[in-house]
């Protein structure tokens, strides 16, 4: 039987390996990443939405040949999601490791996305992982845990979003190596929107004008300007067939507002543009 199996197992085809996510450097973030994952220091991203925080990471874990295990965080992300919980089975009561645990124990890098979203609790959890300890404590079995050699902690957030109310403190964030990410110069967004959608040039040159137009329309009191990310999924679009101005209404301008007044002034301002 055993013999059986190991012959089907023969047989079975390999999982296609994942494609190298494309990145293009803006900067030197991809020398800081990996001295920082070198010395095993945690990693901080800062930055507005859409400006390639989390593809970064992911080209950058490819790049290591590190398993990446993502946590988007949100207001009721807990210290427990991340570390684990009792589960029924059955008739017993058995643990299972969170995120966190895991990463830890495997040696993953572990990327908080949107860390000042989560509850105050996440931050006390990952202290002792974060200094020259690097190890987690896990209250309900008792247990302290070291941390993998290969594991390392990256967390994200968007400083100008969250200002105020929900914000890094001082505290955490100098236990971190931190890189600023921002919007990319026209000639390298350009060239991001043709590799990602195989776009005209020309097309593609006409987006960014776009984005970098209302980017610079501070008037408009906007939560949000045009990401990087909006200008792809603009992009996609033209890219299969639908008409320019529309591909620019639904996936740039509609977004950003739910103001009908900035709504028309930015269809007409992107009108004249494309």
């Amino acid at each position: 039987m055993l013999k059986t199996l190991e012959e089907k197992k023969e047989r079975e085809p390999m999982p296609p390996l994942k494609p190298k996510p494309y990145y293009r450097p803006i900067g030197k973030e991809m020398d800081v990443f990996e001295h920082a994952y070198q010395n095993k220091i945690p990693f901080l991203l800062k930055g507005p939405t859409g400006t390639g925080k989390s593809r970064f990471i992911e080209f950058m874990a490819h790049k290591l040949g590190k398993t990446l295990i993502t946590v988007s965080c949100h207001e009721e992300t807990s210290s427990t999601d991340l570390i684990g919980r009792y589960i029924i089975k059955g008739a017993e009561t058995v643990w299972l490791d969170g995120p966190l645990t895991i990463a830890v124990k495997t040696g993953a890098i572990l990327y908080l996305d949107e860390i000042a979203e989560a509850r105050p609790d996440i931050i006390v959890a990952i202290h002792s992982l974060t200094d020259h300890r690097r190890e987690l404590f896990i209250d309900k079995l008792g247990q302290t845990i070291k941390a993998h050699g290969d594991f390392m902690l990256v967390a994200s957030f968007n400083p100008g979003y969250q200002r105020g109310f929900k914000e890094l403190k001082p505290s955490t964030r100098q236990r971190f190596v931190a890189v600023t990410f921002n919007y990319p110069k026209a000639k390298a967004e350009t060239e991001i929107l043709i590799n990602e959608t195989e776009i005209l040039s020309a097309d593609a040159k006409k987006l960014v004008n776009i984005a970098n137009k209302i980017r610079n329309l501070t008037e408009l009191g906007l939560a949000e300007t045009v990401s990087t990310r909006l200008l792809v999924d603009a992009a996609k679009l033209i890219r299969t067939g639908l008409p320019k101005r529309l591909a620019v209404h639904v996936a740039v301008v509609e977004p950003l507002t739910d103001d009908e007044e900035v709504i028309n002034a930015l269809n007409d301002l992107c009108d004249l543009m494309i």
